[in-house]
């Protein structure tokens, strides 16, 4: 994805899920999705360890297929070989975007979301990019 296409669709987008949400504010899957809170983002978090809590105003769901409504952008914090077990639950979702976050890549997990229309950025920070991109 181009930097063109990727600050339109940053600019376009509303809502983000972040799968692995964590209410650590010292790990990025905290204190990413707070830069994105600020920015004006809706965020819906996921994670299992930590369904029922609320973290940047919304309660914490156990699974993607508990998300209501439209996701932009689904954020994933979760390790590159546990990628394959999300993949049903991320292609019922259809997000316009998945972003796989620095240190994150699985081939055949983006294959697979490509293939189906949806399209993927692997290892790298949303955080960093919305910056570079949109200031």
């Amino acid at each position: 994805m181009s930097p063109p296409e990727l600050r339109a669709l940053l600019q376009s987008a509303r809502t983000v899920a972040v799968l692995g949400a964590h209410p650590n504010p010292v790990k990025p899957a905290h204190y990413v999705p707070a830069y994105l809170k600020e920015r004006g983002y809706e965020l819906l978090p996921v994670n299992p360890a930590y369904a029922g809590q609320v973290l940047w105003g919304r309660e914490v769901v156990g699974c993607l297929d508990e998300l209501e409504g439209p996701v932009d952008i689904l954020n994933v914090f979760r390790r590159s070989e546990v990628l394959l077990g999300h993949l049903e639950e991320v292609l019922r979702l259809r997000p316009g975007l998945v972003w796989l976050q620095s240190g994150i890549r699985n081939q055949v997990f983006a294959q697979r979301l490509e293939q189906a229309g949806i399209p993927v950025v692997q290892d790298r920070c949303l955080m960093v990019e919305h910056r570079r991109l949109l200031g």
